[in-house]
């Protein structure tokens, strides 16, 4: 298999993205000291007149002052530590920012503001960059960091791709994760928003949440779920492909997410691999089309081998069960036949119970097309 060099699986990657629709950032064209930078400081990690533009378009009934407190609330995270913050953005972006304004009459109304339109790709903002110098005072020290590749969805920094030479026996996409860990560490404010983490040499990609150990972090084997991606085509390819096609990633970042507390109160972040993403994607499909009049009413079935994540995959089902308006509020059941397996579903379903809130009324709203 051929070896890369870092700057050209840099290259690589941006050239990828590009291919699905993002414009491409080199890191210094918008510096702070760039002309026309977006960024009046390293410490900016919103690109704001980015998310400003995009406020404005997909809320035009919003009073522009009521905007402008959103994207103050947004740059000012008020959590005590990073998955904290990073729950309650997770929360902010899927369901809107909740706000309240006057109207002429004097009256007062609420309203949500949405950072991001998740039905139609082309009403959102779509960026790359490399090489994003961030600096970042933690108490008396201050960091000055530059990750690799950033992607921006309306200014709002929702992916890290981190990669190391393949060339290089001793930088591996794991030492690619150790990078991420002192990231996260020293410049934490990168990561308030994000929704996937991605470490790769080039040939071997692995893809994983915030909380993730590397036992965590996984292959992404497919960029269509219909067929695995074939060995000799570079894992970071089909991960960029797969994960980042701007449809995917909308409905990844929307549905398949989870925050969990352990018994030490612990804040766990869990979010699909490949094939509880995909096979979702065709049970609903399946079970809309079952359900119909002219449906045979079997859905189907979805086989999962032992450790595969099984109560995972039934909660994101369940979740987009509950946003489908022609089911009219289906009612879910869900049969075990072991008691551990009971404790097991409880203990899934009462973490992800955010994925289970929404009516079809509220799914259809919250997309920013009233």
């Amino acid at each position: 298999m051929t070896k890369f060099s870092e700057s050209v699986v840099e290259d690589a990657a941006l050239e990828w993205f590009e291919g699905l629709g993002y414009a491409i950032a080199h890191g210094p064209e918008i510096a702070p000291d760039a002309v026309g930078s977006e960024r009046a400081s390293y410490a900016d990690v919103l690109l704001v007149d980015r998310l400003r533009n995009t406020l404005f378009t997909l809320n035009p009934d919003i009073p522009a002052e009521c905007l402008e407190e959103v994207i103050k609330q947004l740059q000012r995270p008020d959590q005590p530590t990073l998955i904290e913050n990073n729950r309650a953005f997770h929360s902010l972006l899927r369901d809107g920012v909740d706000v309240e304004y006057r109207l002429p009459d004097g009256s007062s109304k609420g309203d949500k503001v949405w950072l991001c339109d998740f039905e139609d790709p082309d009403r959102n903002d779509w960026l790359a960059v490399n090489q994003f110098t961030v600096v970042e005072k933690i108490g008396t020290n201050q960091h000055d960091r530059r990750p690799d590749v950033v992607v921006f969805v309306n200014g709002i920094p929702l992916a890290v791709v981190e990669l190391k030479n393949a060339a290089d026996e001793e930088a591996t996409i794991w030492t690619a994760y150790k990078q991420l860990q002192t990231y996260k560490a020293e410049i934490p404010s990168l990561f308030v928003g994000n929704a996937v983490l991605l470490v790769s040499d080039g040939n071997k990609a692995r893809m994983g949440s915030l909380t993730a150990g590397k036992d965590r972090f996984t292959p992404w084997r497919t960029t269509d779920g219909e067929e695995t991606a074939p060995k000799t085509q570079p894992e970071l390819d089909v991960a960029i492909k797969g994960i980042f096609d701007r449809h995917h990633f909308l409905d990844y970042v929307r549905n398949y997410t989870v925050f969990e507390e352990n018994d030490d109160g612990k804040i766990i972040k869990k979010i699909a691999a490949y094939h509880q993403f995909h096979a979702v994607r065709k049970a609903i499909g399946a079970t809309v089309n079952a359900s119909q009049p002219s449906g045979d009413k079997r859905a189907g079935v979805i086989w999962h081998t032992q450790g595969s994540g099984k109560s995972l995959t039934m909660l994101f089902y369940a979740g987009r069960l509950i946003e489908q308006s022609k089911l009219e509020n289906p009612t879910v059941v869900v049969l075990t036949d072991r008691n551990d397996l009971d404790g097991q579903l409880f203990a899934t379903f009462a973490g992800g119970k955010a994925l289970l809130r929404q009516t079809p009324e509220q799914a259809t709203d919250r997309n920013g097309l009233r």
